[in-house]
């Protein structure tokens, strides 16, 4: 089975490689293509109002690109949207959390975010990652999985693993950031790997 991965996000490739790989036999006969293997070149619009409804945006440009670029291939399309809630910014950037990071000085978004909540006491800084990922079949099926990881914001920026947000986001009882966390113990708990095991557990039953 081989799946397009309807991102340009380098990052996005590699954490879906890691996940995939790290979930058992069935991940092993999971192929997945980047749009540059594949001939694809597009950036579609992310112009939804739900995480869910932006997975579908590019899942169906990536899979409309993909029948102009090979029509032969049956290739199944997977993508993903997700961001950042923080409790003390009213649930943002959520939805904007990429432009966050591009508009922040530097594209540091983690420092941007630090500034924010300067001032605001431990108690208050409740956050989550959200995504949800979105398969699309060769016969044009789409199917939607959703993640949810909860933490908080921490007080510094902290690790090297991951990216974005990573190493300002703090698991529950622990003091270590998402970013001091190993890939494959990240994986278990974070919100893309979440949606990526229901997502691929719905995969499994169509071998």
């Amino acid at each position: 089975m081989k799946l397009l991965i309807a991102s340009n996000n380098a990052h996005k490739h590699q954490e879906l490689r890691e996940i995939f790989a790290a979930l058992g036999p069935f991940s092993a006969a999971i192929e997945l293509i980047t749009p540059r293997q594949a001939g694809v070149d597009i950036d579609p619009d992310e112009s939804a109002d739900t995480y869910a409804g932006n997975a579908l945006l590019k899942a169906r440009g990536f899979a409309r690109a993909l029948a102009d670029a090979a029509p032969a291939e049956a290739l199944w399309v997977i993508a993903d949207d997700s961001g950042l809630e923080v409790d003390a910014l009213h649930g943002a950037p959520g939805l904007f959390s990429a432009r966050y990071h591009k508009a922040a000085p530097g594209g540091d978004g983690c420092a941007a975010l630090l500034g924010e909540l300067t001032g605001v006491p431990n108690a208050s800084r409740g956050a989550r990652f959200q995504c949800a990922i979105v398969l699309i079949d060769p016969d044009g099926s789409e199917h939607t999985f959703f993640g949810t990881c909860e933490g908080r914001i921490g007080f510094e920026k902290r690790g090297v693993g991951g990216f974005g947000f990573d190493p300002v986001f703090m698991l529950p009882s622990d003091t270590r950031s998402l970013a001091e966390y190993a890939a494959a113990e990240k994986h278990r708990i974070s919100h893309r790997g979440v949606a990526a095991r229901k997502a691929i557990a719905f995969l499994s039953g169509k071998q």
